[in-house]
This record gives structure tokens, sequence and C-alpha cells, in this order.
């Protein structure tokens, strides 16, 4: 193989990535029309990958996502790249002005990551780092960010969460989870009371890609003794209003699909939502 084949066989490569990173999950099929290639190429890539742990298949077996590899690579550049210093700033500045610890995470597979943290200076705070994973079904970003992902993933995670009780107000009960997920996805506001430590209270809102995709979420958190869930709600413009400076930050995402890619990506996730369609009524406030 000549140079020239190489960097075409890695540009391809990249492309597959490019593609699989935004959907939850592809068929061979539809990665095939999405990049325009033959199934053959596609599948001769999709194993090359897949022998690099850099693509795997979905838990039905029936598409591929990509795998955990790229999902740290990921995490590493959002963490250390691009408008990093600048979310820094707009996370200083809000935490400067509630006088509480505040987080930026994104969702890992069925964990929340820390992206960045500014932590209060007071003596009584919960102490952990930028890259630190915590649960997605007791904190305030997890069951946020959870409650807005197709409802496909959704249940995926659901039902594959283990449910670990962290505290006595935790909730471990799959059916109880789900009704919180829907209340959260309707307020667009996540809380977690007292749900991963004792003692510890936490809300978040939504960083927005786009009126319906979340890109992450910024989050306050303070111990009982200073504030209650009550309390920290009132801080929620501010959460806000840090949460739309970040999502300015986003670089655009123009369209990289076919027609027929982009609608049978579509059909395999939010169609499946018919929540979705309800909470896309409720307008822009209801996403900010």
């Amino acid at each position: 193989m000549n140079s020239n084949q190489s960097n075409a066989a890695a540009v391809r490569a990249f492309r597959v990535l490019e593609l699989l990173s935004g959907s939850e999950s592809m068929s061979l099929m539809q990665i095939a029309e999405g990049l325009q290639l033959p199934k053959q190429t596609v599948h001769r890539i999709l194993k090359t990958l897949g022998a690099a742990q850099l693509v795997v298949r979905n838990l039905d077996g029936q598409g591929y996502e990509c795998g955990p590899r790229v999902r740290q690579m990921s995490i590493s550049v959002l963490m250390h790249t691009g408008p990093a210093t600048a979310r820094h700033a707009v996370l200083r500045k809000l935490g400067e002005a509630l006088g509480e610890t505040v987080n930026l995470t994104a969702l890992d597979g069925d964990q929340i990551v820390y992206l960045d943290r500014v932590e209060t200076d007071s003596p009584l705070r919960m102490h952990l780092q930028a890259g630190s994973h915590v649960p997605i079904h007791c904190t305030s970003s997890g069951k946020l960010l959870l409650s807005l992902q197709p409802a496909a993933m959704r249940n995926r995670i659901v039902d594959a969460l283990p449910l670990r009780r962290m505290t006595q107000f935790t909730i471990t009960d799959a059916a109880r989870l789900r009704q919180e997920l829907a209340d959260t996805r309707r307020r667009r506001v996540g809380m977690n009371d007292q749900e991963f430590i004792q003692g510890m209270v936490s809300i978040a809102v939504p960083v927005m890609r786009d009126s319906y995709r979340a890109w992450g979420a910024v989050a306050v958190q303070a111990p009982l003794a200073r504030y209650d869930i009550d309390g920290l709600l009132g801080h929620l413009p501010a959460l806000r209003e840090a949460a739309d400076a970040i999502a300015a930050m986003l670089p655009s995402t123009p369209a990289r699909r076919s027609r027929g890619a982009a609608k049978a990506t579509t059909d395999a996730t939010d169609a499946t939502d018919a929540t979705d369609a309800a909470d896309a009524a409720d307008g822009p406030d209801a996403a900010a």
C-alpha cells in the first residue's frame, strides 16, 4: 500500500468514527449510506477499528458505536483543548458568585465525568478532580443528561444499571428512576437531594448543543448545612446564564450525513420516543 492509499484509508476510518460520534449507534447499511461507500469497504474498516477497540457492537448486536478508547480520547480533548480556558473562566465566575462548588460534566457511557470543576474555599466540601467519574442514577447531572437521551438509549441504560444504594435517599427502583427521569426531562433541571452523598445537595442545568441535544451540564453542589434544594434552585438564573455562555463556545456541527442516513439514524432513536415530540412542543424555554 503506497502513502496515498494509506492516507485515504486513514481518512475513511476517521470518517466512520466521525459519523458514529454523532449517533447513538448505526447499522452497517446506515454507515455505508452516510459515507456513500460500498458495504464491503465499510465492513473492512469496522473490522479494523473493532480490533483496536475504537468501535464496538452495541448491546443488541445490531449496530456499531464508538468504543471506550474513542470516548476517553474525546473526554481528554474536551478537558484540555479548544475553549477549555474560557469555559473554566465561566465556571470560576459562577463559583465566585454562588460561593459553592460548581462543575461542568458530560455523559460517559453509564457514568458522569467531570470535565472541569471549581471548588469553594469552604472547608466543608466534597473533593473531586476533573476527570473523576460518578454514578449516573444518583447525581443531578447524571439524571439530567440521562433524561435528555432518546428513549431507546435511556431505557437501555436504566435496564443495565445496578442502581447501587449510596445513601438512604438513593433511588434504587428502576420504575421510580424512570418516573424521576420523566419529571427531570420536563423541568430541564436535575436535582440530587442527598442521593449520592449524605448531607450534600446539588442541581444541574443542561448545556445545549442545539434545541434538542444536550452537550453537557453545569451543576452546583453544597452541603445541607448551607443550602437545601429550594435554596439552590434560587440560583437557576445564574446557572442557566453560565450554561448558555459555554454553549456559545461549542463548535458548529454542520450536517455531514446524507439525507437517507440521517433519517435512518433518527428513526432508530428519537422517533421511538413519543415524549420527545411532546417535549419539543414546550418551546425554547424548556430547553434553556
